[in-house]
């Protein structure tokens, strides 16, 4: 999933909507958030070098994070995924494609840009993401509400008892705004994918909403532009998150995505 966001980010009806469609879903955490490795013992990100082009404080970069997806298949025995991924997920995805092709059957680019400076956040959305840490369990929620308030999808309703419940268990299960901070500056450091897409084999899908706020319609279209062989789905209405309405019409692209995959590669 995104920047700093758990695997319960998925949620549990949408997987379930997945598996109706004969897809094994896999969730994950990814390093530094959930119930994943945190790396405590890391240096701080020092995100003034790295404005002025020094990653020198980066613990690792998207193609870490990469490994970690792989290191998950090998332990499940899966030779080749459909890999979806949104945002933060979304770049990892596409860094999946570039450098282990034998591994993506499809590739499905949620919300995400392949390099961050296509696409870039609105004043607001980049105020919402750079908002001091919450300092315990009740701001952690509120904040997880103001930002959906400004990040979420204006043309759809928001279900803020959801995010509340969302928000609540993924501080119990491990609160690390450090750690986010280095997902953050992992991105930074990691370059534009956009040449490496272009070598991509994959059959993929781009999914963007028209109203995203903090990842922008650009950043989906110069990633469908970039891939070799990609359907871009715009959704209208929808910001930078997965609203329920919208689930059927993503499900049922994904499938198909898939199902152009198995004719793909036989």
């Amino acid at each position: 999933m995104g920047l700093g966001a758990q695997m319960l980010a998925w949620h549990p009806e949408w997987c379930a909507e997945l598996a109706a469609n004969d897809f094994f879903v896999v969730r994950y955490d990814n390093r530094d958030v959930g119930l994943s490795t945190h790396l405590h013992d890391a240096p701080p990100p020092d995100f003034v070098a790295a404005w002025a082009g020094d990653f020198s404080s980066a613990s690792y970069r998207l193609e870490d994070m990469t490994e970690d997806a792989v290191g998950l298949l090998d332990a499940l025995g899966v030779d080749r995924a459909h890999v979806v991924g949104a945002s933060l997920g979304g770049m990892i995805a596409q860094t999946m494609a570039i450098t282990h092709p034998e591994r993506v059957r499809s590739l499905t680019s949620i919300m995400s840009t392949p390099w961050v400076g296509i696409g870039s956040p609105t004043p607001e959305a980049r105020a919402a993401l750079l908002a001091p840490a919450p300092r315990n369990r009740a701001e952690a929620i509120e904040r997880a509400v103001r930002n959906q308030r400004v990040l979420g999808s204006p043309g759809y309703p928001m279900d803020e008892a959801w995010i509340r419940e969302v928000a609540g268990q993924a501080y119990d299960r491990g609160f690390d705004p450090l750690g986010v901070a280095r997902q953050q500056l992992a991105i930074w450091a990691s370059g534009d994918r956009t040449e490496a897409l272009a070598h991509v084999t994959a059959p993929a899908l781009v999914i963007h909403g028209d109203a995203d706020p903090l990842i922008q319609l650009p950043g989906g279209q110069a990633t469908a532009a970039a891939l070799p062989d990609a359907e871009l789905l715009v959704i209208p209405g929808m910001g930078h998150n997965l609203p329920r309405a919208v689930w059927p019409t993503l499900v049922a692209a994904i499938s198909r995505l898939a199902d152009r995959a198995e004719a793909h590669h036989r």
